[in-house]
């Protein structure tokens, strides 16, 4: 039986061989498919706690960064006991980083989860100019558009990609995440939802599509 809590802790601990070894021994036991979206769920517990030691300054980037990447491996592991790809897709996430921003950590660890609960997730890159935004959610009708932003810059960005999304009579929920994102920015982009927490993201993500 696996234990969800060593497996966050874990996770948390950026422990790669002891996850791999709990998550393989859990694969063989044929676990069911609601065993194996527990997993998951430790899984993105154990990336909280990385993203609450990289809040006090006790991780760095290259450990979200690895953090991510332990993630995305975790859930290709666990993919073939989620079924085959006739499971229900949540729903549609078109995200990547605005024009004049070259980061992308956030935004990975971001698609990382939102596919891990479910979602078909397009993701446009980094520096991304606003009529790619447009264009890609004219391709998806009904998707969620979300837009990532480490640089101040990037707010100016947003407000323009939100503004060419409206234009063009687009009625998409928008979320936008990153380090300079606020409340007020968030009014004043016009976007739907802000957070700084790829988990939180995920979680109002599933709110719109419920």
């Amino acid at each position: 039986m696996l234990d969800l809590k060593e497996l966050t802790q874990a996770v948390g601990d950026l422990e790669e061989e002891v996850v791999m070894d709990l998550l393989n021994e859990f694969v063989k036991s044929n676990p069911t498919e609601p065993e194996a979206q527990e997993a998951i769920a430790a899984c993105q517990a154990g990336m909280a706690i990385v993203g609450d030691l990289f809040e006090k300054g006790e991780y760095f980037v290259g450990d979200l960064i690895f953090a991510g990447e332990l993630l995305t491996e975790s859930i290709n592991l666990l993919k073939p006991v989620l079924g085959s790809g006739e499971t229900a897709i949540a729903g549609t996430i078109v995200i990547g980083t605005v024009h004049g921003d070259l980061h992308d950590i956030g935004k990975n660890i971001f698609k990382s989860m939102s596919e891990a609960a479910g979602f078909e997730v397009v993701d446009l890159g980094i520096d991304v100019a606003p009529e790619l935004f447009v264009q890609t959610a004219k391709e998806n009708e009904g998707c969620i558009i979300g837009m990532s932003g480490v640089l101040t810059l990037a707010i100016d960005s947003m407000k323009e990609t939100v503004e060419a999304i409206k234009t063009a009579g687009i009625d998409a929920k928008i979320i936008i995440g990153g380090n300079p994102v606020t409340k007020e920015s968030c009014e004043m982009v016009g976007a739907d939802q802000y957070t700084t927490n790829a988990a939180e993201g995920v979680k109002i993500c599933q709110g719109w599509v419920a």
